[in-house]
């Protein structure tokens, strides 16, 4: 099949939510609560942040661990990197990761503020006003014949799945309802005619949907 565009790990509230409102530098997902919501990946053996030994296996252990398998770029959208609107009045903050960024490859990230490319680590950050698909050539281009991942947030899956462009999709749908902010779906439905779908839930209460071009 090529380079495929793949979401991965992308975890929604039960009504289809990927983040909550009033987004901050101190609370990235807003008013939802990023440990309820990733509870099932962060219990995991293969969790990347995981600091003592232990953790569950089975499906989630293994998803969690599938996240970097053929990955050579990343593309997110503004908001993923920062919570900061308009014109970047601070270039000296540089994301929520700190000095080692998880990504450990080029992260293209979508916003029409541009700004020059930085490394940090083994990741390299590039600022890129374009649409979709020029993004996604240039993220292909850079991943070196592996997979481009597109990260998110809510917005900007819905933008390159408008755009025809994802090939697969896993999202791991929680069972907490959030009311409102950033919906990816108001149901997953929405994606049949385009993909197959399996629905495989987890003893670990998420249930994850996993979608694949018809």
């Amino acid at each position: 099949m090529g380079q495929l565009l793949r979401v991965q790990n992308f975890t929604v509230s039960r009504d289809g939510f990927g983040a909550g409102e009033n987004q901050t530098l101190e609370r990235p997902f807003g008013d939802a609560d990023p440990g309820e919501m990733f509870t099932w990946a962060g219990a995991t053996a293969s969790w990347p942040m995981r600091t003592e030994p232990g953790g569950s296996r089975g499906l989630d252990d293994y998803l969690t661990r599938d996240f970097t398998r053929n990955i050579g770029a990343e593309i997110m959208g503004r908001n993923k990197f920062g919570p900061q609107r308009g014109p970047w009045e601070n270039l000296d903050w540089r994301g929520w990761w700190g000095d080692e960024p998880p990504f450990r490859t080029p992260v293209f990230v979508m916003t029409h503020h541009p700004r020059p490319s930085f490394t940090l680590s083994d990741t390299t950050f590039h600022f890129v006003d374009d649409d979709p698909a020029v993004v996604l050539e240039r993220a292909k281009e850079a991943a070196g014949g592996k997979d481009v991942r597109l990260g998110g947030g809510a917005t900007t899956i819905r933008e390159f799945l408008d755009a025809d462009l994802v090939d697969t999709l896993h999202v791991a749908v929680s069972q907490r309802d959030l009311g409102s902010g950033v919906r990816l779906w108001k149901s997953p439905d929405e994606l049949l005619d385009r993909y197959h779908l399996d629905v495989v839930p987890s003893p670990s209460g998420v249930t994850h949907h996993l979608f694949w071009r018809r």
